[in-house]
């Protein structure tokens, strides 16, 4: 099943890795005694990428490269070959802490030498662990709030810049009609995740690895999505959930939550009648909020030809600036991860296009490394219990605080 890069930010992948592992992974010797590398891609959605990466590969002349195309559940796949002598040599993904901790990955810092500082600090510190760099973001992908422009004016309501003018804004757009904000199906406790934690100034967790959201602050800003749902101003039951714009375009919801993979979509229906937002800020020590993603390049530790596999890395995703912003920006719509790259970029240098790149840029913030599948299932649940069933904040956080705090104990055990 193929999948576009909205994947980074948390769209499954599918089921299937066990005959996976078991396949032809291109190792062996290279043409003219060159060492040959496997390259694995989860399979994206986007017409032109798989084509786009082999073109890429086959303009290296220092090794050749076998690129696989990896359907079903990649992630899985790849943490199950990565325990073999026969998985990739160098492979697309987010390495994680075990990967990182089992020694299953090969440290990268130094391929960033002289150009770190251009990536993006908001996607690359999840690659980074105990100061060393483990995977080399590619593309960017980001959520934010899309807005119909002459709605709000007709409502005489200003884009909201705070949260509780959100909720606010939301009650008075909603009529018979049209309700004032769509944050997925559910309500948004699938899509938000940590974003409005961020806005209220917190933290999913904490630089020195302890639970970022121990604060009243975390209450007070969670309880207002469930206003949002307790107001009827949220659009439930939509055709389509929120990575797809088809809500916002119908003219179903005044406002919407998605990614910026739709912008060409709701710019070409729409002209200049809409606007991107941050998610507002709540709170005195609150700031705009926009959750980002992206996927990495990693080397195996279980590769034959490890030099190599870094060499080619560098040459790809630090050197290669070229084939990096195509990777971007000629199939579906992402964001470079170097931040040179975003600026000059022409499809990113005007009108709302723009304005995601600077946000993203001001206002980003990723998924922590230590956040683990555990603490996302804890805190998802808790979240969900509040905004749908009006759960108190404060004793369904504190409860969702234990569990976290149980869980990044165990984490800092194994390091």
């Amino acid at each position: 099943m193929a999948v576009s890069r909205r994947a980074l930010l948390g769209a499954g992948a599918g089921v299937g890795f066990l005959a996976a592992c078991g396949s032809n992974t291109g190792r062996g010797g290279g043409k003219s005694g060159s060492p040959r590398l496997a390259q694995w891609y989860h399979q994206y959605g986007e017409a032109g990428v798989e084509q786009a990466v082999k073109r890429y590969a086959a303009a290296y002349d220092k090794a050749d490269v076998s690129v696989q195309w990896r359907p079903g559940d990649y992630d899985r796949q790849t943490a199950a070959a990565l325990l073999t002598d026969s998985g990739p040599d160098v492979f697309e993904g987010s390495p994680s802490l075990d990967q990182i901790q089992g020694g299953q990955v090969v440290d990268l810092t130094e391929l960033l030498d002289g150009v770190k500082d251009d990536f993006n600090p908001a996607v690359l510190t999840p690659k980074t662990y105990d100061g060393k760099v483990w995977g080399i973001p590619q593309a960017i992908d980001m959520q934010m709030l899309y807005y119909r422009k002459s709605l709000l004016e007709d409502a005489g309501v200003e884009p909201p810049t705070t949260l509780d003018a959100l909720v606010d804004a939301a009650k008075r757009l909603t009529t018979s009609k049209v309700k004032g904000l769509f944050l997925g199906n559910d309500g948004g406790a699938g899509v938000l995740g940590g974003t409005p934690l961020n806005a209220a100034g917190l933290q999913l967790v904490t630089e020195d690895g302890k639970v970022g959201f121990d604060d009243p602050a975390a209450a007070r800003t969670l309880g207002k999505l469930h206003q949002l749902y307790a107001d009827k101003s949220l659009l439930l039951g939509a055709p389509a959930d929120w990575s797809d714009p088809a809500a916002f375009l119908q003219g179903l919801t005044a406002m919407q939550w998605s990614g910026l993979w739709a912008l060409p979509q709701v710019q070409k229906e729409l002209g200049e009648d809409f606007g991107v937002l941050p998610f507002p800020k709540d709170g005195p020590h609150g700031a705009p909020a926009v959750p980002v993603g992206a996927y990495g390049s990693a080397v195996s530790a279980r590769g034959k030809h490890r030099e190599a596999a870094k060499e080619y890395v560098k040459w790809l995703w630090v050197e290669r600036t070229d084939y990096q912003e195509d990777f971007a920006l000629s199939y579906g719509f992402h964001i470079p991860a170097r931040i040179s790259l975003a600026r000059k970029a022409a499809k990113l240098r005007t009108g709302p296009a723009a304005d995601a790149v600077r946000l993203a840029t001001e206002h980003g913030h990723a998924q922590p490394l230590l956040w683990t599948p555990a603490n996302q299932t804890a805190y998802q649940d808790g979240l969900s219990r509040i905004i749908k069933d009006g759960a108190h904040p404060e004793s369904e956080l504190r409860s969702v605080v234990r569990k976290v705090a149980a869980e990044l104990d165990r984490v800092k055990k194994k390091s």
